[in-house]
C-alpha cells in the first residue's frame, strides 16, 4: 500500500497491518536529558561559577541579557553534549535542558531568547585582555591556568603521599591561515603544539603554542607554576615528572634537581648509548633464537651527553631483540637504584604513561580540542581551555557519581552516548518542571546512582 503524508502527518509502510504515521506534534522533547547530571556535577564543584569569575563583564548592566556565566556555562555544557560549533547554538538556545542547565528558563526582553546564539558566544570567545568597542567581555589567563590546578587539589580528601605529573605534547592539525601556524615536519602538516599535563585522569594545564619550537618550550615555566600551586597546598607529596624523550633537556631536569622534584623522561637512542648495551644485545637475540618468542635485558648505568648535559645522570636501557632485529629504549631519572630496579622502573613506571595519550584523545576527539579555526592565537587558547574544562566536568561526573559502575573508567565520548543522549519530553507547569526520560533506557540504575552521589556532594 502507498503511504500517504501531508504537511503534517509523515505516513510509513505499515507494521502488523497497523498504519505507521509520524507527525512534529510532540511538544518540548530534548534528546540530551541526561546532561541533567552535569548540573548536578557542576553544583559539586562550581565549575562554571568559578570559570566565570575569571572573565570580566564590561557590558552595560542594563543591556545585558546573558550574563557571562550564563555564557560560559551554555558553552561547555554544549561542548560536553557533543555541540562543537558556535552555529549549534542558534537552535540550543531553545532547548528545554539546556535552559535548565544555565538555569534561565526566561528572556528578559521579548525579542530575545533565554540563551545566547552564536554571535554572542563568539564575542566571548574573541575576547581579550582589554576591553574593545566591538568586545565587553576580558579574560584572565593566569586565573583560568590557576583554576585546573585548584580543582585538581580539591579533587582529592586528603594529600597524596606521591603524585605523577605526565607531560606531552601532541599536534592540531591547521586548515586555514590562522595566527601562529607552521609545517612540522613529523607530523606533516601545519599544525600547533600543544603542551598538556595530566596527573591521572586528572587535567592541570593545556597549553596552545606555536609548532616551530622544541617540544619541551615553555614546559619549565608551565612545571614551575604548577609545582608551586601544588605545593602550597601538599608541602610534603612527593612530585615525579613524567614524559618522552621530548622532555629529556638540560634545562628541565636542571630545574627538577635544584626543586626536589624527581623525573623519568625517555632518552633518544645515539650511537653512544648504542654501545653501552652492545654485549646485552647480543645477549637479547641469543635468547630470543634460543627461546624462539623476544628476549629483553636491562642495564643500569651512569651516563652524560657529551656537551648538553651539566652532570651525569642515572640511564636505564632496555635491550630487546624482536623477531629479527633489535628494539633498544633508554630512560633517564633522578629515581636512586635503591628505591626501584631498571626493570621495574621502566616497565610499570615509564610504560604507564602510555595513558596519557588516551587522556588527550578524549579531550582532542570527543570534545573538540582541536578545533582552533580562529583566526587568533588568543582566541584559539581559550577555545583549548573550554574543551579542557568540559573534560574537567566530566571527569568530576566519572569520578564523583560513576565510581565502582560500569562506567568508572569510560571515556567522555562513551559517558555522552549511554548517559547524557537520552529522549524525554519537559512538561512545565506553574508548580514544577518534569522531564519525562525514556522508559526503556537501559541504564537507569546506574543514572539514578550518579543523581544521588552528585546530590549528596553538593549539599
Amino acid at each position: 500500500m502507498q503511504t500517504q503524508c501531508s504537511a503534517d502527518l509523515f505516513g510509513f509502510a505499515p507494521v502488523d497491518r497497523r498504519p505507521v504515521q509520524a507527525a512534529f506534534d510532540g511538544g518540548a522533547i530534548t534528546s540530551d536529558a541526561g546532561g541533567l547530571l552535569l548540573g548536578a556535577t557542576d553544583r559539586a564543584i562550581r565549575l562554571v561559577e568559578r570559570f566565570a569569575t575569571c572573565f570580566r563583564d564590561h557590558r552595560r548592566p542594563e543591556l545585558v541579557e546573558h550574563s557571562v556565566e550564563t555564557l560560559v556555562g551554555q558553552r561547555i555544557f554544549g561542548i560536553v553534549l557533543g555541540y562543537e560549533d558556535l552555529n549549534d547554538h542558534d537552535v540550543l538556545r531553545h532547548d528545554p535542558v539546556m535552559a535548565l542547565l544555565v538555569g534561565k528558563l526566561e528572556a528578559r526582553r521579548p525579542d530575545c531568547a533565554p540563551m545566547a546564539g552564536k554571535s554572542t558566544l563568539n564575542r566571548l570567545e574573541l575576547s581579550r585582555s582589554t576591553p574593545s568597542r566591538y568586545h565587553k567581555i576580558t579574560h584572565d589567563p593566569r586565573a583560568i591556568e590557576r583554576l585546573f590546578v585548584d580543582l585538581f587539589l580539591e579533587a582529592h580528601p586528603r594529600p597524596p603521599s606521591q603524585i605523577i605529573l605526565d607531560l606531552d605534547a601532541t599536534d592540531v592539525p591547521l586548515h586555514g591561515d590562522q595566527e601562529g601556524r607552521f609545517f612540522h615536519g613529523y607530523y606533516d602538516c601545519h599544525c600547533y603544539l600543544p603542551l598538556y599535563v595530566y596527573c591521572g585522569r586528572h587535567l592541570l594545564a593545556a597549553l596552545l603554542r606555536r609548532s616551530n619550537q622544541d617540544a619541551a618550550a615553555g614546559a619549565v615555566e608551565e612545571v614551575a607554576r604548577i609545582v608551586g600551586q601544588i605545593r602550597g597546598r601538599w608541602p610534603r607529596t612527593r612530585i615525579l615528572l613524567r614524559g618522552d624523550s621530548g622532555f629529556a633537556r638540560e634545562g628541565l631536569m636542571a630545574w627538577c634537581e635544584t626543586n626536589r622534584v624527581d623525573f623519568l623522561f625517555g632518552l633518544a637512542r645515539n650511537a653512544r648509548l648504542a654501545r653501552q648495551i652492545s654485549r646485552e644485545i647480543e645477549w637479547a637475540e641469543e635468547a630470543a633464537r634460543r627461546r624462539g618468542r623476544p628476549a629483553r635485558r636491562y642495564k643500569d648505568f651512569l651516563w652524560s651527553t657529551l656537551e648538553s648535559w651539566s652532570r651525569r645522570r642515572r640511564v636505564v636501557a632496555k635491550a630487546e631483540w624482536l623477531g629479527d632485529k633489535a628494539n633498544p629504549r633508554f630512560v633517564v631519572t633522578s629515581l636512586k637504584s635503591s628505591e626501584v630496579t631498571a626493570r621495574r622502573l621502566y616497565e610499570r613506571l615509564y610504560c604507564a604513561r602510555g595513558d596519557m595519550e588516551n587522556r588527550i584523545k578524549e579531550c582532542q576527539l570527543d570534545l573538540f580540542a582541536d578545533r582552533t579555526s580562529t583566526g587568533s592565537m588568543r582566541a584559539n587558547q581559550l577555545r583549548l581551555w573550554f574543551a579542557s574544562l568540559a573534560y574537567v566536568l566530566l571527569c568530576a561526573l566519572r569520578r564523583i557519581g560513576l565510581a565502582h559502575t560500569r562506567f568508572a573508567t569510560a571515556t567522555c565520548g562513551t559517558l555522552r552516548l549511554r548517559l547524557l543522549k537520552i529522549g524525554a519530553l519537559v512538561k512545565t507547569s506553574v508548580r514544577r518542571i518534569k522531564v519525562a526520560m525514556a522508559s526503556t533506557y537501559p541504564w537507569q540504575a546506574e543514572w539514578a546512582r550518579a543523581h544521588a552521589r552528585l546530590t549528596s556532594a553538593a549539599a
